[in-house]
């Protein structure tokens, strides 16, 4: 199977369609096709496993019986495939009945389903990628292989598609953070802003080869949890989940921020937490009152740093990529949220990564910070990760990868001290008291000098619409704490 050739198939039968609408609307069409062919294929594993299984789906809804051409002549096509879809189709699966005692299984097909919609208006069109879509054999197993990548791809290209760059974390970095918080069988593990479901499927991955059971098979199923906010990742999520065997995906679609973090209890935490927190969004005044007053804040990376001490147990876990907004703020709402952190997790290690880790769809830096809930942090080590050599900058063409995070990993297992050829330290480590004299602002491991490399420009203005955002998102910042103090007099 060519991955650039279904996939650029695929969007050369739907620009024909004057019903899709740019990028964006092109994966949402692909998006609900192919989470109804992953559930149906994943039905005929269940149901060979249990005769008595039976689908929460109506039988002319259920893919292989409207979508499946036998080449008899009989396949719906035309106008006839666009009435079935729009009339039929669409309403059935978001009018399924649903209750607490559903499993998670079969509710799954409403709750991704009830904000999807059919954008094409060419029946013989969309009878075109329904037979694209339905020629991937999900039983074979090289092909289930292969499609996992070009769902991959599917996912990577989010990031053109308009304002979607929160979706996707490059792989290397999920995979990396994964691998240095090592979660076990048996432990929750979850991301309170999934995504297309990156991280999770690396714990699946990392999770994959402790199963030697059908009891351990069971851990693993129950093991995953997520939650996102928008349609279109929620449901690319769960057919990434069904892709890589989880028959329960436990993907809530809705706001992590929307409850008051003062009502968890011990039930709702977790071991280990791992994710990307959504930064530079707007807040709503509601969601802040579910924080507490002097950590309410309009940036939405801070909130959900909140939102882990809450809902990290005793001993638990994390890791977590942010931006450097979080770490510089040494005052209001950001002071008060690392203070508490430092002071109820041990913040072990902060790795600052190369810049354009995230390129070309943001320049900003990030950095990955890990800590658990072990005590108090007594001292911290910062870590910088170079270009890697022939690099001089990641790309769409030339990204990150996981053997690029091998020289922290030889670090991470041996720590030292690092000075590099210009006389910055790479590696340092300071004690909680030099961190609380400098009030936690946590750029502590310097770049060198960086020569100036002219760019493209389409890059160029990329950066430049990058910078702007960074400084739109403090400005936002400022104002709403200035507003804040205000409605307080």
């Amino acid at each position: 199977m060519a991955l650039g050739t279904f996939i650029k198939g695929l969007q050369n039968i739907m620009r024909k369609d004057s019903g899709v609408d740019g990028d964006a609307q092109r994966l949402s069409q692909i998006a609900w096709m192919l989470f109804l062919k992953v559930y149906d294929s994943r039905e005929e594993a269940w149901e060979f496993l249990d005769p008595a299984y039976k689908s929460i789906i109506p039988e002319p809804c259920r893919w292989r019986n409207w979508a499946v051409d036998k080449k008899d002549g009989k396949a719906m096509t035309g106008d006839d495939l666009l009435f079935f879809v729009n009339t039929v189709l669409f309403p059935t699966l978001k009018k399924i009945e649903i209750t607490e005692k559903t499993p998670m299984k079969k509710a799954i097909v409403k709750l991704v389903m009830e904000d999807m919609s059919n954008y094409m208006k060419d029946g013989t069109l969309l009878r075109q990628v329904v037979n694209e879509i339905d020629s991937v054999d999900f039983g074979d197993y090289k092909e289930q292989h292969a499609f996992n990548e070009i769902y991959e791809a599917l996912l990577k290209s989010l990031q053109s598609a308009g304002n979607a760059g929160e979706f996707y974390t490059p792989r290397a970095v999920t995979d990396f953070i994964i691998q240095m918080v090592s979660p076990r069988l048996g432990e929750k593990v979850a991301d309170f802003a999934c995504g297309t479901g990156g991280f999770l499927v690396s714990s699946i991955k990392a999770l994959e080869p402790q199963v030697k059971t059908v009891g351990d098979r069971e851990k693993l199923q129950s093991s995953i949890y997520g939650c996102e906010w928008k349609a279109l990742p929620h449901l690319l999520c769960v057919t990434n989940l069904l892709l890589h065997g989880l028959d329960e995906p436990n993907i809530l679609h809705g706001d992590s921020l929307s409850k008051n973090v003062r009502e968890y209890g011990d039930e709702d935490k977790f071991d280990v937490i791992v994710m990307n927190p959504p930064y530079g969004g707007s807040t709503a005044s509601s969601v802040l009152g579910n924080f507490p007053a002097d950590m309410q804040t309009s940036e939405t990376a801070d909130l959900f740093m909140v939102l882990i001490l809450y809902r990290l147990k005793e001993m638990g876990r994390v890791g977590v990529v942010l931006s450097d907004g979080f770490m510089f703020g040494t005052e209001g709402a950001e002071y008060t949220i690392k203070e508490k952190l430092f002071a109820e997790c041990n913040v072990h290690t902060i790795i600052r990564l190369p810049h354009s880790v995230f390129a070309p769809y943001t320049s900003i830096t990030t950095n990955l910070l890990f800590f658990d809930k072990t005590g108090p942090t007594k001292e911290t080590w910062f870590y910088r990760l170079d270009m890697p050599e022939g690099y001089k900058n990641f790309s769409k063409t030339k990204p990150m990868k996981l053997e690029h995070f091998a020289p922290a990993v030889s670090w991470w297992n041996a720590r030292e001290e690092i000075i590099d050829s210009e006389g910055f330290f790479q590696a340092k480590k300071y004690s909680i008291n030099e961190l609380m004299m400098g009030k936690f602002n946590l750029d502590l491991c310097g770049f060198p000098h960086e020569v100036q490399e002219i760019l493209e420009p389409m890059e160029l203005l990329a950066n430049y619409h990058a910078k702007k955002a960074e400084a739109d998102e403090r400005i936002t910042k400022i104002l709403s704490e200035i507003v804040s103090l205000l409605e307080r007099r």
